[in-house]
């Protein structure tokens, strides 16, 4: 790949685009980005399309440097940060040792030469040697920090470069990434973290430093509705950084064989409820207080409104008319606003849907297998640049192809045998081994508690990962999502352990919250081969919960109850009719 170059700080300049600091490894993430630009972004170019949307769009890595794992290695022993690293130290003790130490000085220097060169947005990312492999693929584990890069000091700009990096290090060693990599065939110590520093994709706006979209796309889709089936993809997009998609925020969901096609819905009414009414922008205003061990210290979430004087609303929302009680596509009319990306999804005024097609297909070819990827775009509404697409991540997706045969009239014959059923299930495939249920209260639930509830199903997840006990989780609202009102914020490393997912509804709860398929939570679950279940708030085979409660209690939280069965429970789950079913 003679497009990857050793940095060179005396000649470094803005024709690097891909460099690299030390000679150790590059880590997954990185090396999937090269072999990205090598045979996937070379196809493109400048890439048109025929039609009504002609116009160009640039389709692209955007310009980064990898620190080799070396650095990491020599960070590590110089510092001698081992022993606090594998303590059960908390996230902010480890952070604050690693923020504290030094980094090698031959590294600060070329840190020093490329912050001076540099003076865009810049995320901080990790890549380490595990991530981006298809059986433990680590995705959304480790940190990422984006720092605005745009102070006029460069000691400034240069320390909180620094930091970031140390941060990132520092987060190889975070309680959910070993929570993680206890349930994969891999050891912590094992692991070394590369890290990149990229540019971030957007354009700046006041005070604000955003992509007019962010998306995730998917070649095989667990939840196709309509006249979609799995192989037709699906694709997740949102206004603003990606944070919103891989935290499980409200996003549009839509298989890219049908554009047009909107997600279901019950009315109007309840998809002004369900579309995205904030999004997420690297603040270059005034500096935040200062927190180096948040991952969001420099970033700022704005509303819909800014947007509007942003003017980035153009391309990707419709309005609701009151009067006719419709919706028109296009911002050019007041009235609320929907995300739903209509003039480029339904009257194509660009042929954004065409590429993240045409991305999928030759991605899927490259890798020999399903994949997910990452990207974002920036319009410039004004005309003055072309449109530009970064593609930011391709990780392959673990298909299932075990046969479950599941027909209707196996649950319906014996009702009392089966805990809970749908027809909204994703994965494929069977468990046996599961003894354990950890569950959310109903009677208690409120999405107030959501942020304490995740923090008990933790400690609880911790105690069965280091019993060696897999086990079913049920809970209500979004698993995994950034929005503490949409369900469960948990990240993947807060519920390892569990092998089957259950998301309900509340008989008193609002309209349905659908499943965050781009985010890095679903990903992991999917590589996994965690079955998920998601059952709706009438469903014919709703959870037994009487039956719960007669088990063995093993804990009682505020939130949360521990039980233990004394048998096994059977979990069945048919991928290709989207049906599981868990026995007693």
């Amino acid at each position: 790949m003679d497009f990857i170059k050793p940095f060179n700080r005396d000649f470094y300049s803005e024709s690097d685009e891909f460099t690299f600091i030390g000679d150790g490894r590059l880590g997954g993430k990185a090396q999937g980005l090269a072999l990205i630009k090598e045979q996937i972004v070379s196809h493109f170019g400048e890439w048109r399309s025929g039609g009504s949307g002609g116009s160009p769009i640039i389709v692209e890595i955007p310009r980064l440097t990898v620190i080799t794992t070396q650095f990491f290695d020599r960070f590590m022993e110089q510092n001698n940060l081992y022993e606090i690293a594998f303590s059960e130290q908390s996230d902010e003790r480890i952070a604050h040792h690693f923020i504290k130490a030094e980094l090698p000085p031959d590294l600060l220097g070329d840190l020093r030469a490329l912050i001076a060169k540099v003076h865009l947005p810049l995320a901080v990312r990790s890549s380490s040697l595990l991530e981006d492999s298809l059986e433990s693929p680590f995705a959304g584990i480790y940190e990422t920090k984006m720092i605005p890069n745009n102070q006029a000091d460069i000691d400034i700009r240069f320390r909180k470069l620094t930091e970031a990096i140390k941060f990132v290090y520092a987060s190889t060693f975070f309680s959910g990434a070993k929570s993680y990599i206890k349930t994969t065939p891999h050891k912590i110590e094992a692991e070394k973290m590369a890290v990149i520093i990229q540019e971030v994709v957007g354009l700046r706006h006041q005070d604000r430093f955003y992509p007019n979209i962010s998306g995730v796309g998917r070649s095989y889709n667990f939840y196709p509705t309509g006249h979609a089936g799995p192989e037709d993809g699906v694709v997740n997009l949102a206004l603003g950084l990606g944070k919103t998609i891989v935290g499980g925020g409200a996003v549009w969901t839509y298989s890219p064989e049908y554009p047009d096609v909107a997600p279901p819905y019950n009315s109007i009414k309840d998809l002004l409820k369900q579309t995205q009414i904030d999004f997420w922008a690297v603040n270059m205003g005034k500096p935040p207080a200062y927190d180096p061990f948040k991952e969001t210290e420099y970033l700022v979430k704005a509303s819909l409104k800014e947007a509007e004087y942003d003017n980035t609303l153009i391309y990707i929302a419709s309005t609701y008319n009151h009067e006719s009680d419709r919706i028109d596509i296009g911002a050019g009319f007041p009235g609320p606003r929907i995300i739903n990306f209509a003039p480029l999804l339904q009257v194509e005024l660009l042929p954004v849907n065409r590429l993240i097609k045409s991305v999928l297909e030759i991605c899927e070819s490259t890798f020999k297998t399903d994949v997910e990827i990452e990207f974002a775009l920036t319009i410039d509404s004004a005309k003055k640049e072309p449109t530009r697409f970064g593609l930011l991540q391709v990780r392959p997706m673990a298909v299932s192809c075990e046969m479950i045969d599941l027909d209707e009239d196996k649950l319906t014959r014996a009702p009392g045998a089966v805990l809970a059923a749908s027809d909204n299930v994703m994965g494929n495939g069977s468990v046996e081994n599961i003894k354990d249920i950890l569950y959310v209260v109903p009677e208690t639930f409120a999405l107030k508690d959501s942020r304490a509830i995740a923090q008990e199903i933790s400690t609880l997840n911790r105690r069965l990962v280091d019993a060696g006990k897999p086990y079913l989780l049920i809970g209500f609202g979004r698993w995994g999502t950034s929005d503490p009102w949409l369900g469960i914020p948990v990240d993947w490393g807060q519920i390892s352990g569990a092998r089957v997912i259950i998301e309900s509804q509340l008989p008193e709860s609002g309209g349905s919250i659908d499943l965050s398929q781009g985010s890095h939570f679903f990903h992991n679950i999917s590589n996994l081969g965690v079955l998920y279940f998601s059952l709706p708030k009438n469903g014919a085979f709703p959870i037994d919960w009487q039956w719960i409660n007669e088990q063995e209690l093993l804990h009682r939280g505020n939130y949360s109850r521990h039980v233990q069965l004394n048998s096994f429970l059977t979990v069945k789950v048919d991928g290709r009719k989207r049906k599981g079913v868990i026995f007693k």
